[in-house]
């Protein structure tokens, strides 16, 4: 597909927002020569630290606190940032005037030159897509982290990455619902689960699945899928896709991809040419204690970064010093022997139950503050786990915490409707002694009390930050 003509073009970006995406696709419209209309249903006063950012960008006017029907009749191209939903009467009135809609996403696989790895799943993907780029570095190559991890946005580097380099991307549902308009695959798609999620936003978790789908949906034969072969409704997915098939387990599938055995990690590629015997890649001994979640995302990014054609002895180096992300299950340090962690990207219960599983050891308890606004998800499991492994909970206001309460039953030890993460922090501490691991995964999405969920991870480390000294690191 011919790279999309902007220069001169009348734009209509629907959304600005706080994450930043809406920042980085406003100004790289306005570098490529656009006149573009930002329009937003938030205040001037809310969006005070986007528009910030965007005094030195020329070609844009701003319509806030509302959208207009006029601005979308006035578009030649209308582009969506995600928080706008794609059922919006806005977007539905574009498509009846017969706009061409476009997103972040899609407009990077209009313009890629690069060669792309793209993760998607409900969990696992952000710490996946990590482990697949400092996997795949080379000499002589460049690899670029970017999409809706937060490291960078897509479109920040879609004009640097050349051909030879490579584009490591995680990639949201709602980046995915792009794509279409483009036919845009990535040469490597990974799914690495799919779990009960947004059913905020979708009408149902079939809908949220297709969603997911999106990724293969244009792939060609000689591209590649990784789908997750312990995923039941994931590893179904094979028999809709085009490209070549490589699959990961905890135990051995017997096809192409990494799995697990005996706490090592085997590579087998039945697409090669000449068919070897499994590759013994690594072993799993650096992974002890980071969780039976952490070793899934690892095979899924060994099958990609094999597929690719990584060196072996990077991928060893990886897993034996993986990277860390911000609020992923991040030890921020060891406060006076209780070690604190921070897990704000922690939106539903199967992820605040794969952080309880990591820290509950035989002599430590586990202090958890949890709480936030609801996705329309069940929390009967999370409150089993939570019942059998923390010593005492503290619960944030909102819809999700009064199911999580619900789900707690006769459990006692319980703080619920502070209003104030700070204060909850105080009293969580207090509450800690020698030996306990004061956990901040709320199982919960963030937007009834904080702009999204990493600012809900700020306000937490500032609060520790003055609440400790946090002298002894982990």
């Amino acid at each position: 597909m011919e790279p999309l003509v902007l220069q001169g073009k009348k734009v209509l970006l629907l959304g600005l927002g706080l994450h930043g995406g809406g920042v980085s696709t406003a100004r790289w419209l306005s570098k490529k020569g656009a006149r573009v209309v930002v329009s937003d249903q938030k205040t001037r006063h809310e969006l005070t630290s986007s528009l910030a950012r965007l005094r030195a960008c020329y070609g844009l006017s701003f319509v806030l606190g509302r959208h207009r029907k006029k601005d979308v009749a006035w578009a030649d191209y209308v582009v969506v940032n995600p928080g706008v939903p794609a059922d919006s009467e806005y977007v539905r009135y574009a498509r009846s005037l017969g706009k061409p809609i476009y997103n972040e996403a899609s407009l990077f696989f209009n313009r890629c030159r690069a060669y792309t790895i793209a993760v998607t799943g409900t969990r696992g993907k952000s710490t996946t897509a990590a482990y697949i780029a400092a996997m795949c570095e080379k000499k002589g190559k460049r690899v670029f982290l970017a999409g809706n991890i937060r490291t960078s946005f897509m479109l920040n580097v879609v004009d640097r990455a050349r051909a030879e380099d490579v584009v490591v991307l995680e990639l949201s549902s709602w980046q995915l619902e792009g794509l279409g308009i483009v036919q845009g695959a990535p040469d490597i798609a990974v799914v690495t689960n799919v779990m009960p999620d947004h059913l905020n936003r979708y009408r149902s978790l079939a809908h949220y699945y297709c969603s997911k789908k999106e990724i293969f949906k244009y792939q060609q034969k000689k591209q590649i899928l990784i789908l997750n072969a312990a995923d039941k409704i994931v590893r179904g997915w094979q028999k809709e896709a085009c490209a070549k098939i490589y699959l990961f387990a905890t135990s051995n599938h017997r096809g192409s991809g990494a799995y697990a055995q005996r706490g090592r990690i085997f590579f087998s590629d039945q697409h090669a040419l000449m068919r070897q015997k499994p590759e013994l890649v690594a072993d799993l001994r650096a992974f002890e204690g980071l969780g039976e979640h952490n070793v899934r995302n690892a095979l899924a990014a060994v099958t990609a970064a094999k597929a690719f054609g990584a060196d072996s002895r990077v991928i060893r180096r990886v897993l034996k010093h993986p990277p860390q992300l911000p609020g992923r299950q991040q030890i921020l340090g060891v406060w006076r022997g209780i070690t604190i962690v921070n897990d704000t990207t922690s939106t539903t219960p199967e992820a605040g139950m794969a952080a309880l599983a990591r820290f509950r050891k035989p002599k430590k308890k586990i202090i958890l503050i949890a709480g936030g606004a609801d996705k329309k998800l069940l929390y009967r499991a999370w409150g089993r786990a939570v019942a059998r492994t923390c010593k005492s909970v503290y619960l944030l206001s909102g819809d999700a915490s009064k199911k999580q309460r619900q789900s707690l039953g006769s459990y006692k030890n319980i703080s619920v409707g502070h209003n104030d993460l700070d204060a909850a922090v105080k009293l969580a501490l207090q509450d800690a002694v020698r030996g306990d691991v004061l956990l901040f995964s709320p199982a919960a999405a963030s937007f009834n009390l904080f702009v999204h969920e990493f600012a809900r991870g700020a306000v937490f480390e500032k609060a520790m930050r003055r609440h400790t000294d946090m002298r002894e690191r982990s």
